[in-house]
């Protein structure tokens, strides 16, 4: 028996996640999307993974360059991911970099410069997920901002803040 997608859909809306926008670029093209499938696989060696979906150019270029990049947002960058997920309007011929400062690492795969934290991969591994492709990334360089560094999350078709604890 197969599950119902929307059955699907609303039992995972109920997961909350974190906001990161992927990035690649082959030097001359750049592309990058809002992602929240992410998340850490193994410290030895240092891996993590991403899911695309596979008819996206960020998830086209990445096959292409064999490396990209994981910029996880802060809680003020609601606007950046809503950039980055296509649902900002830009002016003619912008991407979806458009007034977004970015700076690399060592694959030249484009970070977020406001990135609460970032990760620089090269492809390490490629798995068939349905529609999306899944890639395991090996990190070889990485950074964030020192603390308090407060992320962006995704819950229940909302993107929400934790709220502070005063005695921290």
């Amino acid at each position: 028996m197969s599950v119902n997608e929307q059955a699907l859909r609303e039992t995972m809306r109920l997961w909350a996640c974190g906001v990161t926008v992927v990035t690649t670029s082959d030097g001359q093209r750049r592309a990058g999307m809002t992602v929240s499938s992410f998340t850490s696989i193994s410290l030895e060696p240092p891996l993590i993974l991403v899911c695309l979906h596979k008819m996206a150019e960020t998830c086209q270029l990445i096959a292409e360059t064999g490396v990209f990049a994981v910029s996880i947002l802060g809680e003020a960058h609601e606007a950046v991911s809503m950039q980055f997920a296509g649902y900002t309007e830009l002016p003619p011929d912008a991407d979806r970099f458009y007034a977004i400062e970015t700076v690399t690492e060592q694959t030249g795969a484009p970070i977020l410069k406001d990135a609460i934290a970032w990760l620089d991969c090269r492809v390490y591994g490629t798995h068939d997920g349905g529609t999306h492709q899944i890639y395991v990334g090996e990190v070889i360089a990485t950074g964030r901002r020192p603390d308090p560094a407060w992320p962006l999350v995704w819950h229940n078709r909302a993107y929400r803040r934790f709220v502070k604890d005063p005695s921290s």
